[in-house]
């Protein structure tokens, strides 16, 4: 007990200090936390089917400073209901409802959008050829197996990884996989950003289709005169992060983060895209780099208008044009209550699933005999973005250029051409065109220190195992 009450002092400390600041910032900080909570807890319960306890140690576990307040947030889970109700100290009520095939959404009370899902059946669909059979593949060869050791493997002391799926394909094919205990192949993971990688390569179809030009002003109704200093963002500025709407920072995951503009629209907002298209311009646009989810809900509402307005549309557009012809199977897209994708962190899809987005832009935008992407698509993506520290492209992070991020991983062992879908707290979708390797790691892990979920190391030893073709063709 003597060595627990400093701990809880502190941990009253930073309660009351959260409550103070957001007593002065307009109240917002708290229902943010909650919302974050609340959202996690139910998308990962009703749709992902892990347990709720385990999903609210790991994920507070994983945000800075979380840890702080976790002994103050209070969850209430409804089965029958499907709902989950969160408070910090009795502050900041925060309502997540679970909506069938939808997934989850917040309730703010002030009404929401139908989004009931179109009748889209994906069967003969799939383009892309079947990655693995219906077993869980083993590695194919001693060094997979130690690579796959390594990433599940916990250090004595925090950070922890939680990693809880590895995918590895190579040449097409899943040449090893490990889950977590009561995760599998078809369990759909929680994107978190990763999602923002669908929304760019759903743009990309509609660049494909003459829909959406790159280099053309985002046709934004709010933006549409041309005294409005927006109207010159561009759809390719969406995509990069430097269209300069100022809505702070989605970059770190922290306990801090409560505060940003950006997560007010998350998680305060019922018309997210609305709250993103009227943010006042921070920079010029083109002029700087900030990642911020704003930017792609505002994507998000441009491709649902741009192919019927509504969210069954939206969800029918992307069935036929994507993740049917992958062949991705468990996927759900959630909505905020406005009926708007919520594109900047809300999908799940099984962790097969992401390879085969991976495996999409490792062929060059091309599935089966059909072109998916614009030729050059996957090239443009992993274009590097000036002044973007952490190599940034077009819905991608890369190792192209010449950023700090960059530098990092490649002196880490990540070979000159991988570039990755990046979701927070640990997910990755990694493609390597050198090596025809997919990579995908979902977990919960911090974001700092850099490494701590082991994924450079991941990448090594993946690269390593698979390189002699010889040597893979021997172990299977």
């Amino acid at each position: 007990m003597i060595q627990r009450r400093p701990i809880l002092i502190l941990a009253a400390t930073a309660v009351l200090a959260v409550l103070a600041l957001s007593a002065a910032r307009g109240g917002d900080a708290p229902k943010v936390v909650t919302g974050f909570v609340a959202d996690v807890l139910c998308s990962e319960t009703f749709v992902s089917g892990i347990d709720p306890d385990k999903t609210f140690a790991e994920t507070t576990a994983a945000v800075p400073g979380a840890g702080l307040v976790g002994w103050a947030l209070d969850y209430k889970l409804d089965r029958s209901r499907k709902d989950v109700t969160v408070t910090l100290a009795g502050f900041g009520r925060s309502h997540a409802v679970y909506r069938g095939e939808l997934g989850c959404a917040l309730d703010h009370g002030r009404g929401m959008a139908d989004v009931a899902a179109p009748s889209v059946s994906d069967a003969a669909q799939a383009l892309l050829p079947e990655i693995a059979g219906p077993s869980v593949v083993a590695p194919q060869n001693p060094g997979l197996a130690a690579a796959l050791d390594r990433a599940f493997a916990e250090p004595a002391h925090p950070p922890f990884k939680r990693t809880r799926a590895i995918v590895v394909v190579k040449d097409g094919r899943v040449v090893a996989e490990r889950y977590a205990e009561g995760l599998g192949i078809d369990t759909p993971l929680l994107g978190f950003s990763v999602t923002k990688s669908v929304i760019a390569t759903l743009a990309g179809i509609m660049v494909r289709e003459g829909k959406l030009a790159p280099d053309q002003p985002a046709p934004v109704a709010a933006w549409k005169s041309p005294d409005d200093p927006r109207h010159a963002i561009t759809v390719d500025q969406l995509l990069r992060h430097t269209a300069g709407l100022a809505l702070g920072s989605s970059l770190q995951a922290s306990l801090g983060a409560a505060f940003e503009p950006v997560n007010r629209m998350k998680f305060l907002e019922t018309d997210m895209a609305a709250f993103a298209e009227a943010a006042e311009l921070e920079t010029a646009p083109g002029s700087a780099w900030n990642y911020h989810d704003g930017n792609y809900l505002i994507l998000s509402r441009l491709i649902e208008n741009a192919v019927g307005g509504r969210p069954a549309d939206f969800l029918r557009f992307a069935q036929a044009e994507l993740f049917g012809p992958l062949g991705m199977r468990h996927v759900t897209v959630q909505f905020d209550g406005a009926g708007t994708p919520e594109g900047s962190g809300e999908m799940l899809a099984s962790a097969r699933d992401w390879a085969r987005l991976g495996l999409l832009y490792l062929n060059d935008g091309v599935a089966g005999d059909k072109r998916i992407l614009p030729a050059g698509w996957a090239n443009y993506a992993a274009s590097p973005t000036p002044d973007a520290f952490v190599g940034y492209g077009a819905g991608f992070w890369i190792n192209r250029g010449d950023s700090r991020g960059a530098h990092y991983r490649i002196e880490h062992g990540w070979p000159r051409d991988a570039f990755f879908a990046k979701g927070s707290i640990g997910q990755y979708v990694i493609v390597i065109p050198s090596e025809r390797l997919v990579i995908v790691r979902f977990g919960r892990t911090v974001n700092w220190p850099l490494d701590a979920d082991g994924v450079s190391d991941l990448v090594r030893d993946v690269v390593a195992a698979t390189h002699d073709k010889a040597e893979l063709a021997a172990g299977n």
